[in-house]
């Protein structure tokens, strides 16, 4: 047994999912040494969730968990319906805790095992640029402590709390990405988290089919301060105009990080100086006094950011802030964030036979599309901007996709590619800035723009390639790489 989790006994989990334990025989206080709802990861002394997916029925793969060596399965069906649905005998099973709903089950034990935890937790939230800030203030905590993170996409209802029942004895800090498309979310997010430090990035526009506007994003994200330990710390992003306005919130102290010298800034950057596509250095501000709240003292440090675009010296600040309020040293501060490393799909650079590609496919709202084309604007050589679909915008997603065509040419970009069906009115957009030097084309989807891509590049050409997730512009990026000098 994993000593980590000794208390995360059956008896225990079922306790905490509100089930009935099942079979046992003298195993009642054995532990576990993890917790999946993928079979494939499952390890010997494992818990197994069977969970009925939109898919996939987990309850088919109970007789192969057990014979991987499971401790138990949370099941919503008992041995002899499992038997009846899939042919797994009822002599395979070994413990089990059936359970209403192996999700509900999921998210419970995440918020009991939760409450077992005595380290930092440090959750993160906001419209763009949640991951990229895990990155940094993942970096710069593991420069003093044993951090574990959330991996990949996991942020939502599924992937965080499997990422809870990650956090080991031998971590020190837990860095939580948290990710809501609507309201209420939040508050179920928090009440597995619950975070000693929040982070919220911005409030741009996403997900506004539900959330409605910027004033819904605002209230939905910030449920999450509801949830925070007692003492839990507020770091807020001051450029935003909405998160600038945050001075207090039912008593949790507030802080503000920034790239602009504003009045009550806890950390700030100046002297930003671009390396394009290679990063940014800066001086980093540290206006904290002895007990880590903002006070009169300003000390100064130069800090290099290695990824690139202005947005990315915001998120490192949010990680200065962070590591000071965790009583990091600003040299351990600057190292960590010297050492971030881009994540794939998000503002990636790739250097491709002869061309660039900042590879940011993994997803788009207007925010991010104007980040990711300013960032294309910096490059010296032909500018080149494959821009797809954004969803989940509303009603407004015909005037989101057409703002965003029209920021593309007002930047400068020589060629503008539209891939979509609501990326005609980007390229509707950018035609009515056309000058005649721009290369302004619109395809109906990916396969179109694929058949023509190679004939529309030109040799050292710097390429964008950005849409939301379901546009599955990864396989553009792979076609990309299959492109000969």
């Amino acid at each position: 047994m994993d000593n980590t989790m000794e208390y995360l006994t059956l008896e225990n989990i079922a306790g905490a999912c509100q089930g009935e334990l099942c079979g046992a025989k003298g195993m009642e206080k054995a532990g576990i040494t993890c917790a999946v709802i993928d079979s494939r990861k499952l390890e010997a002394g494992g818990l197994f969730f069977a969970a009925r997916g939109e898919k996939v029925d987990g309850h088919r793969f109970i007789g192969q968990v057990f014979e991987k060596g499971a401790a138990c399965v949370i099941t919503e069906k008992t041995p002899a319906q499992v038997e009846e649905e899939h042919g797994i005998p009822k002599e395979a099973w070994g413990p089990y805790i059936l359970v209403g709903d192996s999700f509900d089950a999921l998210k419970k034990l995440a918020a009991f095992y939760r409450k077992q935890i005595a380290i930092p937790v440090v959750g993160i939230t906001g419209s763009v640029g949640k991951t990229s800030t895990k990155e940094f203030i993942a970096g710069v905590l593991s420069e003093k402590y044993n951090v574990l993170k959330t991996e990949g996409n996991f942020n939502n209802e599924i992937g965080l709390p499997l990422t809870i029942l990650r956090i080991r004895r031998e971590h020190e800090a837990a860095v939580l990405e948290m990710g809501i498309s609507d309201f209420g979310e939040m508050s179920r997010l928090g009440e597995m988290a619950r975070p000693d430090i929040c982070v919220i990035t911005n409030i741009g526009q996403c997900h506004l089919e539900n959330l409605h506007d910027r004033a819904g994003i605002f209230k939905a994200k910030t449920e999450i301060f509801d949830y925070m330990q007692e003492n839990g710390k507020i770091c807020l992003n001051g450029e935003d105009d909405m998160l600038f306005q945050v001075n207090k919130a039912d008593g949790k102290s507030v802080h503000h990080f920034g790239i602009s010298e504003q009045e009550g800034f806890a950390v700030y950057a100046t002297d930003i100086e671009s390396r394009g596509l290679f990063g940014s250095s800066a001086v980093m501000h540290m206006a904290l006094d002895a007990n880590r709240k903002p006070g009169s003292k300003d000390a100064a440090y130069p800090v290099d950011i290695p990824l690139p675009g202005q947005h990315m010296v915001i998120n490192a600040m949010a990680a200065a802030l962070v590591g000071s309020l965790l009583n990091l040293t600003a040299e351990e501060i600057q190292k960590g964030i010297k050492g971030v490393q881009p994540v794939g799909g998000r503002s990636n650079i790739l250097k491709i036979s002869d061309k660039t590609v900042i590879d940011d496919c993994y997803n788009a709202n207007p925010v991010s599309m104007k980040a990711a084309l300013d960032l294309l604007s910096t490059a010296l050589e032909r500018k080149v901007a494959v821009l797809g679909d954004m969803f989940e915008l509303g009603e407004n997603a015909d005037a989101l996709h057409a703002e965003v065509g029209a920021y593309a040419v007002d930047k400068g970009t020589d060629a503008v590619f539209c891939v979509g069906k609501n990326a005609r009115y980007m390229y509707d957009a950018a035609m009515e800035k056309y000058d005649g030097s721009q290369d302004i084309r619109y395809f109906e989807d990916r396969e179109e723009l694929l058949a023509c891509l190679p004939g529309l590049l030109k040799p050292h050409d710097t390429i964008l390639i950005k849409a939301s997730h379901g546009m599955g512009f990864a396989s553009v990026v792979e076609a990309l790489k299959t492109l000969q000098d």
